[in-house]
């Protein structure tokens, strides 16, 4: 059967295309002008967050022409930049032009890439799970099948110039599932910047008031990933986790309060007004680096936060309530996730709890040390500066 909504999206794109190509045709690359861009608009996050922000540290915000592109214009942005609302008539102006692309995903198919653009993936964390040519299936809604998949991500991938990695580990992986032919900037992640140049009472103290978090409790920060077969449409996900609320809040509740931040995939209206001044749910377009920063637990499962929140050795507990069915049909690992887990790994409400309140830094420590052997040993907190380097390197003109 014929879909008319799809015919009709698909009709009404292409006057704006056309116009796309006859922007390029038209206009010179211009060396002064720079796209960022964050999780495809979502949020002002990650990596091109902390790129732009050090350039406006550095003053360069005002030497160069910043473009942000964003789905909520709303947003709060430091510094002289442009907001730009994602697939309007100025977002494919400025994509036409701009000699930097920054982005932490991949851009869509429709937007080319001309010769003398310098596209930086600064890509979105260190894989726990199989990647693009790595993976064996595909369960993402709107994906026509595994070989599809990697074809269309292959094509991608050709139009980055450089990709940022955290650490070796990502290097080797990035390149054989990328199938990546051009340089790797093992730099580590700029959006972990922060965990090392401000990680300081006051700073967490600060970072605290101003999200209305109480003083006087310890912080348990929960942030899952996603499941690839759980999900309402494309690029849309189910947050589904089987977690007891009402026990958590009362076995916990005195000591501690729960930061729930949800992926920035997940579409999801969750409600916990009935666990007031004990939840706090922070929305994807929510920055997770501050949370970090405050955090005195992370309750994740088998999401790349354990890599940027280890770089705060700080505990770690792992609920993965469907261990098995993720290792083994949704996506498998690229390391023993059992065995490396430089945490415990529970898979009940209750198990979670005990292990909160029981927690020994010395069971886990010898891991740990070797975790953050393999996975933070670039992170030095000059990631955004050597990115910023590189792009002023380029030089700022119209070719």
């Amino acid at each position: 059967m014929i879909n008319g909504s799809k015919i009709i999206k698909k009709i009404a794109k292409i006057p704006v295309l056309i116009f796309y190509r006859l922007l390029i045709l038209i206009n010179p690359v211009d060396k002064r002008m720079i796209i960022f861009e964050s999780n495809l608009g979502r949020n002002y996050s990650g990596n091109p967050r902390f790129i732009y922000e050090e350039m406006v540290r550095r003053g360069l915000d005002r030497e160069y022409s910043c473009y942000y592109i964003l789905e909520d214009l709303s947003i709060a942005i430091p510094g002289n930049v442009k907001k730009v609302k994602r697939k309007s008539f100025l977002y494919f102006m400025v994509f036409a032009k701009a000699g930097f692309w920054v982005s932490d995903t991949r851009m869509p198919a429709y937007l080319v890439k001309r010769k003398k653009t310098l596209y930086i993936q600064t890509w979105h964390g260190t894989p726990l799970k199989r990647l693009a040519l790595d993976m064996f299936d595909v369960q993402m809604e709107g994906e026509k099948g595994i070989e599809d998949y990697k074809k269309k991500f292959v094509q991608n991938v050709r139009t980055w110039d450089y990709l940022l990695s955290q650490n070796r580990y990502s290097t080797e992986i990035f390149r054989r599932a990328f199938d990546f032919k051009k340089e790797i900037l093992e730099f580590g992640y700029p959006r972990n910047d922060i965990l090392i140049n401000d990680n300081n009472f006051a700073t967490i103290k600060t970072i605290k008031k101003a999200l209305n978090l109480p003083l006087d409790k310890k912080i348990i920060l929960y942030a899952p990933t996603w499941r690839d077969n759980e999900h309402y449409g494309p690029q849309q996900y189910r947050f589904n986790t089987p977690m007891d609320y009402d026990y958590l809040k009362e076995r916990l509740g005195e000591d501690y309060v729960v930061i729930v931040k949800a992926h920035y995939l997940v579409s999801e209206n969750l409600d916990f007004e009935k666990y007031k001044n004990f939840y706090y749910l922070f929305t994807s377009s929510f920055d997770i680096a501050e949370l970090y920063l405050i955090a005195d637990v992370l309750i994740t499962d088998y999401s790349s936060v354990m890599f940027d929140y280890s770089i705060l050795q700080r505990p770690m507990i792992f609920y993965a309530y469907d261990l098995e069915d993720y290792k083994d049909k949704l996506r498998g690992f690229y390391f023993d996730f059992v065995n490396e887990a430089p945490g415990p790994i529970v898979t009940t409400t209750k198990e979670l709890v005990e292990e909160i309140e029981n927690y020994d830094y010395t069971k886990y420590k010898q891991k740990y040390e070797a975790f953050i052997s393999k996975f933070n040993h670039t992170d030095k907190g000059d990631a955004s500066k050597k990115v910023v380097d590189l792009i002023t390197s380029h030089g700022g003109t119209i070719d």
